[in-house]
Parts: structure tokens; sequence; C-alpha cells
């Protein structure tokens, strides 16, 4: 059989690839883009009280780390990773058109959880494809991504401007719509699962959890990643009680994602190893939050939003080429589903906290929010002549 680096590969195939794999990426991700900021939104504007909202959007985080890495790696086992991300965003789509027809809480409760089942793998099975079309077409993760961060924030700020036009109670249906155009765009992608097929294999996810190294990096990610949570829960709270306008806090918003953005489409430039970008991430992190918590003037607030580009992006890209360096080929949609269950525990740890935290000490939040990221640098840092010394991955391509 031949393997993956052995397949012939044409410049149009590498090319089809790229483009449909960034059209399913900006359509998923417009998705995000209008859930995160709005489907509370439209659980208030139906009478749903706050103590339920609270419920109801702690689901997708519980599913992270509990049913998502069942689902991930059941796809990888019957090599199905491009159908299970369609099966994924159809069932996202309809779970989310049974979600706008009720009203009342419960029912709401359990018809979102069991989408939430469904809906969460898609990104994590999504990176796994792309990953592996990253090692195939010798292409970089990055430009690919890029597509989905400037959907997300294109999503949010029209769906803001809808907020004004359409009753806040049909913004379900402008999730729905996205949601339908994820579907259109997941029968783009192409098979991949098909090609280097192995042999079933027993254990290999318990192997996986037994590489010290792979632990490190995604322990390192989600203390990293999940040091933006207070930001993501608070920042706009501070800020109005700081006296911005909603038009620059929504401008600060938008630098972090442009920054976000060149730093994605720049980095096929980027020689130094994904280890060095995480911690570059980790210890960028730190300066922005401590200068966050100390309410900083606008221009050095603004300072602080455009190293988004390096807290996040740079964290994402080395973790990313860690991952398809570390995890082979044939186990790499379980990778991400680890990856995606440890991500979400502490995220979903961190967000009940900081809220305890932010009741109490205010910005101070942001003080912890550095020790997470300031941890997670640490972490990366001492593992990098592990994960620089013994890659894994038969077929990385990194």
């Amino acid at each position: 059989m031949q393997s993956e680096s052995q397949i012939p590969i044409t410049a149009a195939q590498k090319r089809r690839f790229a483009v449909n794999l960034a059209v399913f990426y900006s359509a998923f991700f417009a998705v995000l883009g209008t859930h995160m900021p709005f489907f509370p939104v439209w659980l208030k504007a139906i009478g749903v009280d706050a103590a339920w909202i609270g419920i109801i959007n702690a689901l997708p985080a519980i599913t992270r780390f509990t049913t998502l890495p069942q689902v991930t790696a059941f796809a990888e086992k019957r090599h199905a990773i491009r159908a299970a991300i369609m099966l994924s965003v159809l069932a996202t789509a309809v779970g989310f058109s049974a979600v706008g027809l009720q009203q009342q809480p419960l029912a709401l409760f359990l018809i979102y959880a069991l989408t939430c089942m469904m809906w969460t793998p898609t990104m994590p099975l999504t990176d796994a494809y792309a990953l592996r079309g990253v090692a195939r077409y010798g292409l970089n993760y990055g430009p690919l991504r890029l597509w989905g961060s400037a959907a997300f924030a294109a999503g949010s700020l029209a769906c803001g401007y809808l907020v004004d036009v359409i009753a806040p109670r049909d913004l379900i249906w402008v999730i729905v719509a996205w949601a339908v155009v994820a579907v259109l765009a997941s029968l783009l992608l192409q098979p991949l699962d098909d090609l280097g097929r192995r042999p079933p294999q027993t254990h290999v996810g318990k192997a996986l959890l037994r590489d010290a190294g792979f632990w490190a990096v995604i322990a390192a990610a989600a203390l990293i990643q999940s040091s933006h949570i207070a930001f993501y829960t608070f920042s706009a709270i501070n800020w109005q009680l700081q006296g911005l306008s909603g038009v620059t806090i929504a401008a600060l918003w938008t630098l972090g994602v442009i920054a976000e953005i060149v730093v994605f489409a720049l980095s096929p430039r980027f020689s130094l190893h994904p280890s060095t970008l995480m911690a570059i991430g980790g210890l960028t992190a730190v300066l922005r939050w401590i200068i966050t918590a100390s309410e900083p003037p606008l221009a050095l607030l603004a300072i602080a939003q455009l190293g988004h580009g390096f807290s996040f992006g740079m964290t994402i890209l080395g973790t990313m080429n860690l991952l398809v360096q570390r995890v082979p080929s044939h186990q790499i949609a379980r990778g991400q589903g680890y990856y995606a269950a440890c991500n979400g525990l502490l995220g979903a740890a961190t967000s009940i906290a900081t809220g305890a935290i932010y009741a109490r000490i205010g910005d101070g939040v942001y003080y912890v929010m550095a020790a997470m990221a300031a941890a997670g640098a640490i972490l990366i840092w001492s593992a990098r002549h592990r994960l620089k010394a013994q890659p894994q991955s038969e077929a990385s391509g990194g």
C-alpha cells in the first residue's frame, strides 16, 4: 500500500483542497461568530431567565470533555473523519432548528444538549482533517485557518447589524441559516480518509496518553488558551464601566481578530520551533493581562489587544504544528479530541472560577489569568527538548 507521501499530488489537487477547506472553515466559523455573542440574546428575548441561560450556555463546554472525545475517536476508528464532519454540521443545523421552535427552558436544555453533542466535535474533526491535508499536500495550517477567523468577525458584525433590524426572537434563524451554509460547504470537502488506511490497531489511544510530550502540548495549550476566558467574559463589562462606548469596544475586539488573521497569514514565514511559538504566545498573554488589569489608557489598551495575534494566534499555530509532528496521522482525530477535552475541562473550570474571583477583586482577575498563561509558557518551554528530539508522526509533514 502506498504511504501518503508516495501518493502523486498535482498542483490542482493541492489548490482545490486548500480552497474547499477555507470555504468550510469560513462557513463553520460564521456559525460560531453568530452563536457566541447572540445566542444568549435570543434566549433572553424568548423569556428564559438568567439562571437557565447560565446553565444552557454551559452545555458546549461540558460536551467538550464528555462526549466529544468519544465522537472523534469513533470517527477515526471508522476512517470517517470527513463523513463525521458532514454528519456533525447536518445535525447542528437540524438541532438549532429544533431549538428555535422551543421556548420552555427544560425542553431547550435537552434539545440543545443533544445538539451540542454533535456540534462541538466539528472543530476538532475539522482540524484533524486539515492537519491530515497539511501533511499530505505540504500546506501550512495558518493560511487555511485565517479564513475561519475572518468569517467569525464578519459573522459577529453582520449579526450585530441584524440585531437592530430584526426582532431578537428571530436571531436563532440567523444561526440556523449559517449552519445550513456550513452543511453545503461540507459537501466540498475532498475525501482523505480512504487513502492510506491502516489495519485496525488496539490501544492506540492509551499509547498516545502515555506520551509525556503530547500531554505537555495539550496541557500548556489549555493553560494559555483558558487564560483568555476572563477577557472573553468580562472585558466588555469592564470597558463599559470605564466609560468606553459600544463602538470603541467593538473596535478593540476587531483589532484582536485582525492581529490574529495577520499572524495566520504570515505563519509560513515563521522558522521558530512550534514549542517556541507557544512559549511566545504564553508570555505575550502574561504581558497582555497585566496591562489590561491596570486599566490603561485607550492607546495602550489597543496595543494590548493587538497582542491577541500572539497570545491566541501563536499558541494555536504552535499547538497544531506540534500535534501534526507528535501524533501519527492515523491518530490525529483522537489527538484533537483529547486536546479539545483538556481545553474544555480547564475552560469550564476557569469560567466558573473567574466569576467568583471577579466578584471579589474585579480587574484583579486578570492577574490570575496572567499566572495561568505563565504556567503554560513554562510548561511548554521545559518540554521543548523532548518535543524537538522525539517527533512521533511518521507522516507529520513537519
